[in-house]
This record gives structure tokens, C-alpha cells and sequence, in this order.
């Protein structure tokens, strides 16, 4: 079963005209990250990560709830080529994550071009896609991105006050959808995961992104970020109002699920 195409555009609000050209894909890239959060919830609540397009649908569109890496991107990509355009599915390093190539990043082709796509990495990752071959520092609302080759692969940094920060490194191998089930059963299962060792949603927007890990909510913005600590009580009032993740009345999160880990991931 294919993509639910109206379905998709209605839950991220998009209205405008789909066409495989750069400004749709830079408008339908802005209205999915401000849109579907970012979040491991169904780790912590016991519930398997499952990949295939329906289940996404179902979860994402229907359900209005948010995914990870594999989740968001997988479920892009899809709407993407569905309105025409080709898409190349790639994988990452993260840089403080698990050493393996754990992130799912898109190369999507618009206008002759080629433009590095990702709504799956979290808050203050890129809001819209750059182009794909290193070049000049992109400004996207303040914030500020650059893609810089080295011997691992091709890095996406970002600028942060205390200097530029390296994400992650991908590669130009098309990946598979049995690597990304490789890559997701780890993720999602393994003890040394960070997502397994910690809750995170995050949620982005062009004046600030939203992170919360464990009791901790950081809210970031291009000169710096403020964090504060959420307790239990709150919890389910800070990922709905702040993250706009619903769950049931009386969810009740692991405690273990809830705090902060060491590692970073993506």
C-alpha cells in the first residue's frame, strides 16, 4: 500500500501546490519538522518500532503522534516520491552516538540538483534542505548550517555559540530497507542505546527547538540555550502542550525511561 498523500500534507499543514521543484521541497521539508515532532515514546512504553510505510501512517499521520530517524525520514521520503521526485536514502554516524551508522538522511533531487534532506534528527538540525555538495554556510532563520567533506565521509556542522559543531557523517551508498531494520533493532532494542537508556522529543521551529531528555527540557535558539528539569507529575502536560504528543490519560512512563543519559544520539 502506497502513501496517503492528502493524508500526509493535511496532518503537516501544507496547502501549498505539489510539484517536484525546490520550493516545495523546501516547504514541505519547513512544514514536517514544525510539525511531527521528533520522540522515542514506544520504546519506553513497551511497543515495538516498526518501519513499514502503514505502520507509519498509521502512527505519524492518523495517530498524530512523532517517530525518530527512520520514522520521519522514511515516511518523507515516501510523500516525496510520490509527488515525483527521485530520493536516495543514505545513512550516518552520529558524532557522540553509537558509533555506528545509526541516522537516516535523504538525498533528494529537485531542479537538476542534488539537496541533502533530514526531518528526523531533532531539534536544531536543519529546517529546510542545503544543497548537497559542500559550498558556502546556509543561514535558515538565524541558524546556521554548513556541509564539509573529510576522509569518514561528508559532515553537516552547525553553528552554535561556542563554535561550529559536527552532527553527524554520512556516506553516498544507497541503503536498503533491510539496513535501516538493522540499524532500527539496535536503536530501538539494544541496552547501550541512548534511545533505550533515555526518553527524548524534541521539536523544532525557526525561532527555537524544543529537547527534552529524561526530567530535563532544553530550549535552544542560534545565540544559546536554557534548560529547566520537568517532574514526573508534569510530564504528560510538557509533551502535549510543548511537543504536542497526546497520550492517554494515566500513561505512566518507566521511571528508568525518564532520565538523562551520558550518550548523545541522534
Amino acid at each position: 500500500m502506497g502513501i496517503d498523500l492528502g493524508a500526509y500534507l493535511a496532518r503537516i499543514g501544507y496547502v501549498e501546490a505539489v510539484e517536484p521543484t525546490v520550493a516545495c521541497l523546501e516547504g514541505l521539508h519547513l512544514a514536517h519538522v514544525t510539525t511531527i515532532p521528533f520522540e522515542n515514546l514506544d520504546i519506553h512504553l513497551g511497543r515495538p518500532i516498526r518501519l513499514d510505510l502503514e505502520s507509519l501512517q498509521d502512527k505519524l499521520v492518523r495517530a498524530r503522534r512523532g517517530g525518530y530517524c527512520f520514522e520521519n525520514n522514511t515516511l518523507f521520503a515516501a510523500a516525496l516520491e510520490e509527488i515525483g521526485f527521485t530520493v536516495t536514502r543514505l545513512a550516518a554516524r552520529v558524532h557522540g552516538g553509537t558509533g555506528g551508522r545509526t541516522h537516516m538522511v535523504l538525498r533528494v533531487e529537485a531542479e537538476g540538483s542534488g539537496w541533502l534532506a533530514d526531518v528526523g534528527f531533532g531539534g536544531g538540525s536543519i529546517l529546510q534542505p542545503l544543497p548537497f555538495e559542500p559550498g558556502p554556510v546556509v543561514e535558515q532563520f538565524g541558524w546556521r548550517f554548513r556541509l564539509v567533506d573529510d576522509e569518514a565521509g561528508r559532515e553537516l556542522q552547525a553553528l552554535r555559540p561556542e563554535g561550529w559543531l559536527g552532527y553527524y557523517v554520512f556516506t553516498f551508498e544507497p541503503q536498503l530497507p533491510i539496513d535501516y531494520e538493522i540499524a532500527n533493532h539496535y536503536t530501538s532494542t539494544h541496552p547501550d542505546s541512548p534511545f533505550v537508556r533515555t526518553l527524548t522529543a524534541q521539536l523544532s521551529s525557526p525561532e527555537r527547538a524544543l529537547v527534552l531528555r529524561g526530567h530535563t527540557l532544553i530550549e535552544m535558539t542560534p545565540s544559546g540555550e536554557v534548560a529547566s528539569g520537568v517532574n514526573d507529575d508534569e510530564m504528560l502536560d510538557v509533551l502535549a502542550e510543548r511537543f504536542t504528543i497526546e497520550l492517554p490519560e494515566g500513561t505512566r512512563l518507566p521511571r528508568k525511561a525518564r532520565r538523562r543519559s551520558r550518550a548523545k544520539g541522534p
